[in-house]
């Protein structure tokens, strides 16, 4: 399933069994609220009265107008250059919270092809209680060979492993089909995370 054999990386394959017993216990979680899922549908161009047939509510008193897309704290990271073969920079602002040991140090391990770089501004992660919150940067630079590419972060602290997939592609990957499934598969997430938080309220 290697990229150099798969021009569809990391759409090529799918996510697994369900552990139960490990899904239980995670180790690190990546909260949002749903003011969270609200900005980032406004930003994909659902308009207000679309999501008020969701949330009820008046969507209009949230700034989603300068909220942006990469603001979803979520555990996965995905970045499209502007051109082929253009350099490419961005980056990502996401908050962990501490659910597995309550004295835990997280370290990062980046895996990244050749001609990319993605570095974490933290690479250390100390927590000393349950529930205590850490916000790092992952900053993704360089130059995409292919028109698409995967890399991953883990935060490993020798008992948890929390590994999150990175994409990184430009114009060519979309017409093969496969970014445009994701987007529609994490549009769906995202909804169905919203109606989660609307119903349990």
């Amino acid at each position: 399933m290697s990229p150099t054999h798969n021009h569809d990386a990391k759409f090529a394959y799918g996510a697994g069994q369900i552990d139960p017993v490990k899904a239980m216990n995670p180790g690190l979680v990546y909260d949002a609220i749903e003011i969270d899922y609200i900005i980032f549908l406004c930003r994909q161009s659902f308009n207000q009265s679309i999501l008020q047939l969701i949330t009820k509510d008046d969507i209009g008193r949230y700034d989603t107008v300068n909220a942006s897309i990469r603001g979803l704290n979520y555990p996965s990271f995905a970045l499209k250059t502007p051109r082929p073969k253009h350099h490419l920079s961005g980056s990502f602002k996401r908050t962990v919270t501490n659910v597995g040991l309550p004295t835990s140090i997280y370290r990062a391990i980046v895996t990244v092809p050749k001609g990319l770089t993605v570095s974490v501004n933290l690479s250390v992660l100390s927590f000393t209680s349950l529930g205590e919150k850490k916000t790092y940067i992952l900053t993704i630079d360089g130059k995409l060979k292919r028109s698409i590419s995967s890399a991953s972060l883990v935060w490993d602290d020798e008992n948890f492993q929390v590994r999150s997939p990175i994409i990184i592609f430009d114009e060519r990957a979309e017409k093969g089909g496969g970014t445009n499934l994701y987007c529609i598969n994490f549009i769906y997430i995202v909804i169905f995370n919203l109606l989660f938080y609307i119903i349990i309220e």
